[in-house]
């Protein structure tokens, strides 16, 4: 089965392109450039799209427009390809990706998405003494956890991403794009700031 990946959720976009679990090529980049990204790897795989049998997409939680990106562009995907897709949540990838580490995505507000999944403040988390935390919320709140005892990666280990190779691998329950439900957490700053 050939499953292209995506995750917009974070600063930094993952896709991937998987066949039978064998990673064909995978980029990292900005949300922004997604479709630029799909394109290359098709390309870089001498693929097209018509020869996709699904789609992955990471379901958040993190920056609401990504997320947001993410899901717009699987549900284009879907329709125009007639594919079925499956969402993963991006902590589960991040997690899939270091295992045994607690992922940590940067909810903004001084919070972070943590599992559950649930908003915290970095400095009320209650975690083992020494678990390792991966993810961009990790990376902003180093001091803070490091301080609480937990360790953190450097800054360019790559289980700070949500790899889309991991999207590929979790994805289970396959059905239409547009009955993916992105995973918010808490109420978009927009509603936040006009409510």
């Amino acid at each position: 089965m050939l499953i292209l990946a995506f995750d917009t959720a974070t600063e930094v976009a993952t896709s991937a392109l998987v066949l039978d679990g064998e990673v064909l090529g995978e980029r990292v980049s900005a949300p922004r450039t997604l479709l630029e990204d799909v394109d290359a790897l098709l390309r870089q795989a001498s693929s097209s799209v018509r020869e996709l049998d699904a789609l992955a997409v990471g379901t958040g939680p993190g920056s609401f427009t990504g997320t947001r990106i993410g899901l717009a562009v699987a549900r284009g995907l879907a329709l125009a390809l007639g594919l079925q897709a499956a969402g993963v949540s991006t902590l589960d990838a991040l997690a899939a990706g270091a295992p045994g580490a607690v992922p940590v995505v940067d909810a903004k507000r001084g919070e972070v998405f943590v599992p559950g999944p649930r908003a915290t403040r970095p400095e009320r988390l209650e975690l083992e003494p020494g678990s390792l935390c991966v993810g961009d919320g990790a990376r902003r709140y180093r001091g803070v956890l490091e301080q609480a005892g937990y360790a953190v990666p450097p800054d360019d280990d790559e289980r700070h991403l949500p790899r889309a190779r991991f999207h590929a691998r979790l994805a289970r329950q396959l059905g239409p794009a547009d009955e993916i439900q992105p995973v918010y957490v808490r109420a978009p700053d927009a509603d936040r700031v006009l409510g």
